[in-house]
């Protein structure tokens, strides 16, 4: 009997046939996170190299199709606005399609998934990708473009790297050690977890600083790191949803983390409306999201934001006030009536900034986001 043959070839577009190229990270990190790529036809497509998540690479090649809008997305119906397709037995390591699924003893799995959009869509996704655009020009501050950290310098191969101890990291963090601490986060990535394990103290106030400290460290590591950030950032999420163990100081950190980078880590900003209805979590959301509003508005805007105006009427004073600090970030007229009738609310707050508390009143932050707004509407 002669033994089948183990045919290897280059993966190619379903829809035009022609070769593709190896699929690449995004530049942009997001929770469901595939390499993806497109083609000179058009199509996109996004490669699930272990076969046993195809669903979430289905809607993230979908997503990725429609420029990143979420709500054109749903709206998509097969056939009609978009065509898929996909090739099984997919080998991210050689960029092949390996016939038998199995390479050197490997078993290949991988699946490539591809979506076209129709002519009418693609134009669509595309004008509603420059709105986008343009209400971003129009809403983010001019400082937010310049706002990116340079390069960390390449530290030398041979160099004897350094090995993070819990209680290095917890004194360098207690003594605001930034530049030690990434020197650490480069040589040993155990840096973030040790960090992480530091927002569980009881002590608030040192959860919030620990929070900005991570912050901070994670900005200067993603210049060369964005996947060790991208991977806390997943850790964090999935703490949270852990209804077993405590999330103390993860979404202020979630906050911090993507404010400091919200040009490669905005795509999580959406994520923390999970938890926006959570009693002991509801705070901490709406302080996350106007850390990152303060940075890009137009992050927090392209979520569904409108399901936080009931906060300003909350009894709580703290819900109240950081409800109406983030609607003057994002200038949220709609809620401008509703925020005006805060003006003489004399309940006190504390709202920590970079780390540290500072107090002050509901009526003070509803006149300061009315100010803003009218500015905003000025210009």
């Amino acid at each position: 009997m002669v033994k089948q043959a183990n045919i290897k070839v280059k993966p190619w577009c379903p829809f035009c046939g022609q070769n593709i190229d190896p699929p690449l990270e995004p530049v942009n990190r997001k929770m469901d996170e595939f390499t993806a790529g497109s083609c000179q036809c058009g199509a996109v497509y996004t490669c699930d190299p272990t076969g046993f998540n195809v669903g979430a690479a289905m809607v993230e090649c979908m997503v990725y199709a429609c420029d990143d809008n979420w709500d054109l997305a749903w709206e998509l119906t097969p056939d009609e606005d978009y065509l898929s397709g996909r090739l099984d037995k997919y080998d991210e390591q050689t960029h092949q399609i390996v016939e038998l699924g199995n390479l050197d003893g490997r078993k290949i799995k991988g699946v490539l998934y591809f979506i076209r959009l129709s002519k009418d869509y693609a134009e669509l996704s595309k004008k509603l990708e420059t709105h986008k655009q343009e209400q971003s020009n129009v809403l983010n501050p001019a400082s937010a473009k310049q706002d990116i950290p340079e390069m960390e310098p390449a530290r030398d191969a041979k160099r004897q790297k350094k090995r993070a101890s819990k209680q290095d990291v917890e004194s360098m963090a207690e003594a605001s050690d930034i530049d030690g601490l990434v020197d650490f986060a480069f040589d040993d990535l155990k840096t973030l977890r040790f960090l992480q394990r530091l927002l569980y103290v009881p002590d608030e106030e040192k959860r919030w600083h620990y929070a900005h400290i991570l912050g901070q460290v994670c900005r200067r590591l993603s210049t060369r790191k964005p996947g060790a950030v991208s991977d806390l950032l997943h850790r964090m999420y999935e703490a949270c949803t852990d209804s077993a163990s405590t999330h103390w100081g993860l979404i202020e950190s979630i906050g911090s983390i993507i404010a400091a980078r919200p040009d490669i880590f905005g795509g999580f900003t959406r994520h923390l409306l999970m938890f926006r209805n959570t009693p002991s979590s509801q705070n901490h959301v709406l302080w996350a999201l106007g850390a990152i509003a303060a940075k890009r508005p137009d992050l927090v805007r392209n979520t569904p934001f409108y399901s936080l105006f009931s906060f300003i009427d909350h009894p709580d004073p703290a819900t109240r006030g950081l409800a109406v600090k983030l609607f003057g970030l994002i200038n949220a007229h709609e809620v401008k009536t509703g925020i005006a009738g805060l003006s003489d609310d004399q309940e006190e707050l504390t709202i920590y900034s970079e780390g540290k508390p500072v107090r002050t009143t509901v009526g003070k932050l509803a006149r300061e986001a009315i100010t803003k707004m009218g500015t905003d509407t000025d210009e």
